[in-house]
């Protein structure tokens, strides 16, 4: 089991991600080119509409293709979205005043309420805390600690 990074900042035209479309919330269809994929791998994605967010798939199955040589099909699993949407808010440090300025990927079919905790989430893998309405940075927060 293998781990394939195909986000948009590689780059690299040997190893490339042609589509990734959604065939059923959580069950998606992946073309690329080269990477030796194989059944059991992880796929790094880049979301759609993002400069930065990615997700992770894990591949069921593949059948490589004869025309062109080095393209592949998979059918993968990942995260279950109805409707998935990239949202940008901004916080303030309220240690230091640093804003942070970031996107998160929410499943909009869920609503307003969705929006915070998976905002929340994104802010505390980028390393900031959030506690009572208030924002510490990484710096901020190994600070008061």
């Amino acid at each position: 089991m293998a781990e394939h990074d195909f986000r948009y900042t590689l780059l690299n035209p040997q190893h490339t991600l042609i589509e990734c479309r959604a065939l059923a919330p959580g069950l998606y269809q992946v073309t690329g080119n080269g990477g030796s994929i194989r059944g059991g791998d992880s796929l790094l994605v880049t979301l759609k509409g993002s400069r930065e967010l990615s997700m992770r798939l894990t591949v069921d199955k593949v059948r490589q293709l004869i025309n062109p040589p080095g393209q592949w099909v998979a059918v993968a699993k990942g995260p279950v979205f109805k409707e998935l949407a990239i949202l940008n808010w901004q916080v303030d440090c309220d240690g230091c005043g640093k804003q942070l300025d970031f996107e998160f990927a929410v499943d909009s079919s869920l609503g307003e309420k969705a929006r915070a905790p998976a905002a929340e989430a994104r802010i505390a893998e980028l390393g900031w805390s959030s506690q009572a309405g208030r924002h510490l940075c990484p710096t901020c927060r190994r600070e008061t600690a």
